[in-house]
Formats: structure tokens, C-alpha cells, sequence
């Protein structure tokens, strides 16, 4: 009979300590595979296996492509890349990005989903936002287990309240106990199949991720058109229904959740309005310096043009740049984690 020796484990800002405290916990004998995706910026390098490996009792390691899943290791998900299972090997891929990150925690869900079944335990630590979600929705669907730090006990509470609120969480535990109960956990055997039947839809998925040509091309629209264009190409976005989750894919494959979407729009929308406050600005420079070459050759008409021109694009830069300056007013959202 199977048993559960699949563990997969998301995390983003304040995940490095979070993680450390995880494993501290493991005993050597640990007869489990654990993999591990922390949000990592994509230009630098980790040091997490070195981190994990002298915290704890269990080698922690960057697979490489295709090696194979052994028991009581721990594999962390390299910069830059997807990490996902498939057939007993690790696969590293560079699909397209997933709620803005590349390695992002639902690639790997999904796959472990698709691949073991009941046999995994899916496990949602502190983080902003809410990658993770729909990855840890496949894995019970799966009939597998699906555990979350408790928020209250998270510093960054975004990804296990968004976990909890979208999914029928088996466990709801503050961080110091997720170990023991891991050790629970890991060994039972899997009860009969409670599968509900989302293997094509996660295989879809998991294609995606991995950059196929086949789901890229295929004509099967992944769910309604939405009304809003992919922040990252620019192509139509579908919309997705996954009981009470709500998300995004557009075309080649890149994926939002509903907040990362958000999250998305709102710095392209700042970045949209930094150019129009430069190019205003450079306006107005230009219409003075035209003002000024008017008044040496005594154009009073030419010098009125110009400094109206010149008041006209102050006065816009200026509202543009009083929207800027007004977003410090709001809470920051929560850097995420770089390794």
C-alpha cells in the first residue's frame, strides 16, 4: 500500500528563518522526499542548501535536471527556474513565470499532485500574497494533506490566510509544531482513493508550466476571456474558476492569481506614470528654453506660446507626480523573500 513520503513546501518573505526552524526539527531518519520553493530574485544566487544542510540533520541540495527523488533529502528549487516532479525525477524547466515568480510554489504543487497522488503533503509558510493557493487546491483534490502555518504565528501572513480562506486546509498549525506533525504524517498509509478526478486539468497546468509548444498552441481555451491584458506580454488573459480561487493565464502560459494580478497592475501603472511625469517634464523644459530663445529675439507672441505650453505640462506633471507621492501614505506591501 502507498504511503506518504512526498513533501512540498512554499514560502516567500521571512521563509529563510521559517525554513530553517522547519528542518532544525527533522529527525535524520526522516523517510521522506522534501522540496522546497522560497521566491528568489532571479540575478542572484542562493545560499538556502548550505543554510538548510547546517541547520539541520538532512541534506539539503539544488537538484539538477532529472535526478532522481530519493527520501530523507531535501531539494530546494534553483534561481530562475521551475521546480517540478514528474515520474520519480526532478525536473528543472524555465516555463513561464506564475504569480510573477520563476521558481513559484504552484508549479510545484501542481506536479506533485499530478505525479504522487495521496501520497503528498503540501505545507504553505509565511509570505505576501497568495502563490501557493491554487498549487495546495490540487494536492487535496489529489486526496492529499494540506498543512498551513498559522497566520497568527506567520510575519508575513499573506500566503497561509489566502491558503486557508481558498482551501479545505487539513491542518492550521503555528510553525514550531508543523515538524512533529510532518513526522505524523510521513509513513501512514494512504487511504483508498479520494481523487476527484482533476488529473487533466492539472496535467494542463503542469504543461504550462514546463513551457510546452502543445499547451501554448492548443486551441482549448483554459477557462473565460478576461478583460484584462498579461502584465508581462501583453497578450489576452483567460479567466479561471478553481472552486473559490480566481485566476489568470494568458496565452504562452504566464499565470496570476487574483492578488498577483493586482499586484502586477499596480506597479506597471506606476511605472506607466514615472514615464509620463519624465516625458511632462522634459515638455515643459523644452517649452521654457523656447520661452527664453523667443524673449532674445523679442517674439512677444512666441514667448506667450511657449510659457503657456510650459505652465500647462508643469501643472500636469505636477498632478501626476502628487498621485505618485501619495502612495507612500499606504501600507507597504511585504518584500518578498530574495534568498
Amino acid at each position: 500500500m502507498p504511503i506518504r513520503d512526498i513533501v512540498v513546501v512554499g514560502a516567500s518573505a521571512g521563509g529563510v528563518e521559517a525554513l530553517q526552524r522547519l528542518v532544525r526539527a527533522l529527525p535524520k531518519d526522516f523517510p521522506a522526499a522534501v522540496f522546497v520553493v522560497l521566491h528568489l530574485w532571479p540575478r542572484t544566487s542562493s545560499a538556502l542548501p548550505m543554510i538548510l544542510s547546517r541547520a539541520g540533520r538532512l541534506p539539503a541540495v539544488h537538484p539538477v535536471d532529472n535526478a532522481p527523488v530519493e527520501p530523507g533529502r531535501i531539494y530546494v528549487a534553483p534561481q530562475d527556474v521551475h521546480m517540478l516532479l514528474e515520474g520519480g525525477r526532478i525536473r528543472l524547466v524555465r516555463g513561464p513565470r506564475e504569480n510573477r515568480h520563476r521558481p513559484a510554489v504552484d508549479p510545484l504543487f501542481r506536479s506533485a499532485a499530478l505525479s504522487y497522488g495521496p501520497r503528498v503533503i503540501g505545507v504553505i509558510l509565511t509570505g505576501s500574497l497568495d502563490d501557493g493557493t491554487a498549487g495546495l487546491y490540487a494536492i487535496k483534490r489529489a486526496g492529499g494533506v494540506a498543512v498551513v502555518q498559522d497566520p497568527s504565528d506567520a510575519p508575513y501572513a499573506g500566503m497561509p490566510t489566502h491558503a486557508i480562506q481558498n482551501v479545505p486546509v487539513d491542518h492550521i498549525v503555528p510553525l514550531a509544531e508543523i515538524p512533529r506533525l510532518l513526522v505524523q504524517l510521513v509513513g501512514t498509509s494512504v487511504p483508498p482513493d479520494k481523487s476527484q478526478g482533476n488529473g487533466e486539468e492539472v496535467k494542463r497546468e503542469v504543461e504550462y508550466a514546463e513551457g510546452s509548444r502543445d499547451a501554448m498552441n492548443s486551441d482549448d481555451q483554459p477557462g473565460e476571456p478576461a478583460e484584462f491584458a498579461c502584465p508581462e506580454c501583453h497578450g489576452a488573459l483567460w479567466e479561471i474558476k478553481e472552486g473559490k480561487i480566481l485566476r489568470f493565464r494568458c496565452r504562452v502560459g504566464h499565470a496570476y492569481s487574483a492578488e498577483s494580478l493586482s499586484s502586477e497592475m499596480n506597479d506597471t501603472t506606476e511605472n506607466a506614470l514615472w514615464v509620463a511625469l519624465r516625458a511632462l517634464e522634459e515638455l515643459a523644459s523644452l517649452h521654457r528654453k523656447l520661452a527664453s530663445r523667443a524673449e532674445l529675439q523679442d517674439l512677444p507672441h512666441v514667448i506667450e506660446h511657449h510659457s503657456a505650453d510650459a505652465r500647462l505640462h508643469e501643472r500636469s506633471a505636477n498632478t501626476i507626480r502628487a498621485l505618485l507621492m501619495r502612495e507612500v501614505t499606504r501600507p507597504e506591501e511585504p518584500e518578498r523573500s530574495a534568498g
